[in-house]
């Protein structure tokens, strides 16, 4: 039987419903016999949702989604790869914890894929609401984009420690249930208000309206990326997988992940030697040759710039 508690999201209801199990304190056990886990949602006004999964189906569920109201311009942020798992830890380079900030346009399917594996938090937020909160930059191309909420688009944000602070706040939920719902709100305002100063930094220009093929194929090419962390990539030969122009692909690329492609190798690439010298011991020349360097001292440079300490260094002390 579905509660009548207006902060709990419609869409937590109707998963409820369809594995034949009951809501307690907004929360739903994801019952044996379809997989482990849980989902808890918290609906804080009408303007500002949020749902936490981490649970694992046996198989994916459609859920007919009644909290998607075509007539508000909502802005979605999916925080994923934040919950720590022992099971990740051998896939670590696939598994980054990122933030997607993207418009309704992106987001207004009628019907949610429940998939068999989640460990995200979505954030939705009313664009009108968000507007009225600040003073909207007229120089961030990227946040006024993002704010008027009259195309698709989407960003894709790194998760930094301060972030993940929040969001392990968040999921701790510390609070008892006098101040659960206000406390929450405040913690995922903080998370969106960071993000939004985050975007006003990026320097595009000009941004372009996305579709779903060239979103697929830009995250191709990213984990293309990452799986060949040893090998610097060619934007011809991504190109062409992709399926586009090699200016094109630069462009969405960047608008997408506020860096280049080549920068945003280096970044992962450097992040990866770090955890070979640290996690698994390797000598700073092993790591050197593993990453595809031929110079080492071209090696020490770059991780230097990218980890603030040269790999040597790094190695003896670990991350400051």
């Amino acid at each position: 039987m579905e509660t009548a508690d207006q902060t709990v999201p419609h869409v937590l209801k109707r998963l409820a419903h369809l594995l034949g199990t009951q809501l307690i304190d907004r929360r739903l056990e994801i019952p044996q016999q379809f997989g482990s886990g849980y989902c808890i949602g918290f609906v804080f006004n009408e303007h500002l949702r949020m749902l936490i999964s981490n649970y694992e189906l046996n198989e994916d569920v459609l859920v007919q989604n009644p909290d998607v109201d075509k007539a508000k311009r909502m802005i979605f942020f999916k925080f994923q790869n934040i919950f720590s798992r022992a099971e990740t830890s051998s896939t670590h380079k696939y598994t980054i914890p990122s933030v997607l900030i993207g418009t309704s346009r992106i987001n207004t399917d009628d019907v949610i894929a429940i998939h068999t594996n989640s460990a995200t938090i979505n954030i939705e937020v009313d664009a009108d609401y968000l507007n009225g909160l600040f003073i909207a930059s007229q120089e961030s191309s990227v946040l006024k984009g993002l704010l008027q909420n009259k195309r698709p688009l989407l960003f894709e944000q790194i998760m930094y420690p301060s972030l993940q602070k929040i969001v392990d706040e968040i999921i701790s939920e510390p609070a008892n249930e006098t101040f659960k719902l206000f406390f929450l709100r405040i913690k995922a305002e903080e998370l969106i208000c960071r993000l939004l100063m985050e975007l006003e930094n990026r320097d595009e220009k000009q941004l372009h309206a996305l579709n779903i093929y060239d979103i697929q194929a830009v995250y191709r090419v990213k984990q293309q990326i990452l799986e060949h962390l040893e090998t610097p990539p060619v934007i011809k030969e991504l190109a062409l997988g992709a399926h586009m122009s090699p200016t094109k692909l630069k462009r969405l690329f960047r608008q997408i992940f506020g860096d280049s492609i080549f920068s945003y190798y280096q970044e992962f690439r450097m992040q990866e030697a770090a955890l070979l010298l640290s996690a698994e011991k390797l000598s700073v020349s092993a790591v050197g040759y593993r990453m595809g360097f031929t110079n080492l001292s071209h090696f020490s440079r770059i991780f230097k710039a990218h980890i603030g300490m040269n790999p040597k260094h790094y190695a003896l002390n670990g991350p400051k």
